[in-house]
């Protein structure tokens, strides 16, 4: 039915007759002649419409937008003057000499080219909304990436071996999504938050190479970089220390940045976990911002300001300092009004407040008691006796015309709030006129992670990655004894403060395996209940092995600078888990229930 896409008519095909098809993106008439804006996956082409061909342009005169339309007609040269540099196709037109309406469309409900859409808008008609070549480019380096990354790994001899959809309910740290059984009365499926476990059993099995992109399922509150269903590069390997497999996946990342982006990442700092949290509060890092903490709980300690006592002297507290520079200067620093929003922000991570200093003379030093230190500015400066100011100007390197924002509370509040003021600062325009953000690819991993997080609510350790997770060599006997100073072989790669992949070496004798369960505090009933069939294969010679999965939505979102996940799925969830294109979830009819051997209670009965 064509000849040519629309966007690859170029000068190449000057003089020839081409055949097109595609939609129409806009139609123009021009005192007599007709030009339509011809749009398919390629791009676009200008198509006139003289009136000399009646019949013909008649139908050109009924042309809407979203028609799809077929053009046959000859490729020329657009008058000196017209030509648009911005399309492949723009020094050229197709002069049309027949054109067939394949199927008419009614009035969109909106323009393709409207940038300023609704995301409710976009996802209800989201069948229009990947016609857009935004959503049409980005879909399309996705399936870049998939290839690329297929290719990479099948020349490095790693094999795609699918595993179950349907499968086990076995507790991984997110909620499962059961699906009812219509065999098996009042036995259920769960669908997989990861292959983790049938890709240790395929390592048992011998299959020491394997990858899978596959779907994951969790259901969990949402947000701008997660969806209930997602996409993983699933890496499994054996025989391969940690720091092979992340040599592996380094490179892996790299071909795959450089071959579907054009980017070449360079090189990979790595960090461990306690360095990311002492200097940035968190464990997935954006290095583009040029800020980190200052550590002054022990300043703290014994100050008047029971804000900052308070917490320097709790079990798990934490009082640091943000240096930003020029924040304080009269002229191009944070206005009040910037402070008071930063600290209506911070609350949303739990922050009580957000006290603050302005330096606007360093060196003025601690003055008498009418002008203590008369170069700085706050509230707080006077609660604070001079040993802690002294030592805070020492440790953040503060100058004239900086601002100093303190947080201080328990660690995880701290790292929470500070670190996300961090980065809201940083991509500020203020951060970013002011040299505090450094744009380009900033890519780290992040390694010895902790084995175990201790649950305040439950008072009892969870697996911080997963309870499958191996030990640093010599932590093992700290499991039971110990296991808040347990490191884990777990490592992240991270890249502009997003975390693009995340593993570990596995645990693959039984005897260490036991280790684990019982610092979180599984019985070996509970263990064998849950996990019985991978605690059975492991008796067979496991060999040890480890690797990484990795977020394809999140890689892709990162490459097209879009600001969520859904703009580079075809057909994503809301926020509340729903499709608006098609109305999912939905009731079902009272049969399909009772096949299911399932009887719906009200919210009140619940």
């Amino acid at each position: 039915m064509r000849s040519e896409y629309c966007g690859l008519v170029t000068e190449a095909l000057l003089g020839q007759t081409v055949t097109l098809c595609g939609w129409v993106n806009r139609r123009r008439d021009h005192g007599g002649v007709i030009f339509v804006d011809v749009r398919d996956r390629e791009g676009y082409v200008q198509v006139v419409c003289d009136p000399d061909r009646a019949d013909m342009f008649a139908r050109a005169e009924g042309l809407r937008n979203e028609f799809c339309i077929q053009v046959r007609g000859l490729v020329r040269a657009r008058p000196e003057g017209t030509t648009n540099d911005n399309l492949r196709s723009g020094k050229v037109e197709v002069l049309c000499h027949e054109l067939t309406v394949l199927n008419p469309s009614v009035t969109p409900p909106f323009q393709l080219d409207d940038d300023n859409l609704s995301e409710t808008t976009r996802l209800t008609h989201r069948v229009l909304d990947l016609r857009r070549p935004y959503m049409q480019n980005n879909l399309r380096l996705r399936y870049r990436v998939a290839m690329e990354v297929r290719k990479f790994l099948d020349a490095n001899g790693f094999i795609d071996i699918e595993t179950p959809m349907l499968t086990k309910s076995t507790p991984e740290g997110a909620r499962d999504y059961l699906v009812p059984s219509r065999v098996h009365d009042g036995h259920f499926f769960a669908l997989p938050q990861s292959p983790q476990l049938f890709k240790q059993l395929l390592m048992v099995a011998g299959y020491d190479r394997y990858y899978q992109i596959t779907k994951c399922f969790r259901d969990e509150d949402l947000r701008a970089d997660r969806q209930p269903e997602f996409t993983q590069i699933d890496i499994e390997t054996s025989f391969m220390e940690e720091e092979d497999i992340r040599a592996l996946t380094q490179a892996m990342t790299t071909t795959v940045f450089r071959n579907a982006l054009g980017v070449e990442l360079g090189e990979f700092p790595v960090m461990p976990y306690s360095e990311a949290m002492h200097r940035y509060g968190s464990d997935k890092p954006d290095l583009r911002v040029k800020m980190e903490f200052t550590e002054v709980t022990d300043l703290m300690a014994d100050v008047d300001f029971k804000v900052f006592s308070g917490a320097a002297n709790s079990k798990g507290g934490r009082v640091v300092a943000l240096r930003v520079p020029g924040g304080a200067r009269d002229v191009g620093g944070l206005s009040r009004s910037e402070i008071d929003a930063y600290t209506e922000f911070v609350k949303i991570y739990g922050a009580k407040g957000l006290a603050y200093i302005k330096v606007n003379e360093a060196a003025a030093g601690a003055g008498d008691k009418a002008a203590r230190w008369p170069g700085l500015q706050s509230p707080i400066v006077k609660n604070l006796h001079d040993r802690a100011l002294a030592g805070v100007l020492e440790r953040t390197g503060a100058r004239d015309g900086d601002l100093l924002f303190f947080g201080a509370d328990k660690a995880k509040i701290v790292n929470d709030a500070i670190g996300a003021l961090r980065v809201k600062i940083g991509h500020s325009e203020f951060g970013r006129s002011n040299g505090l953000f450094e744009a380009g690819w900033k890519p780290l991993w992040v390694v010895d992670f902790p084995m175990f997080e201790f649950d305040e609510e439950a008072q009892r350790y969870t697996a911080t990655h997963h309870p499958f997770t191996a030990p640093k060599d010599g932590h093992e006997d700290w499991m039971v004894s110990a296991p808040e100073k347990c490191l884990s072989k777990g490592y992240d790669m991270v890249l502009n403060g997003w975390e693009m992949g995340g593993g570990s070496v596995r645990i693959h004798r039984a005897d260490v395996q036991k280790k684990v369960f019982d610092a979180l505090k599984i019985t070996p009933e509970d263990a064998q209940l849950k996990f019985g069939f991978l605690l059975d294969a492991l008796q067979y010679g496991a060999p040890p092995h480890g690797g990484l999965a990795f977020g394809l939505d999140r890689i892709v979102t990162l490459m097209t600078g879009a600001e969520s996940i859904r703009d580079v799925i075809a057909f994503p969830k809301t926020q509340r888990a729903q499709c608006l294109l098609t109305n999912a979830p939905s009731p079902v009819d009272e049969k399909q229930l009772r096949e299911l051997h399932i009887r719906l209670r009200t919210p009140a009965a619940a």
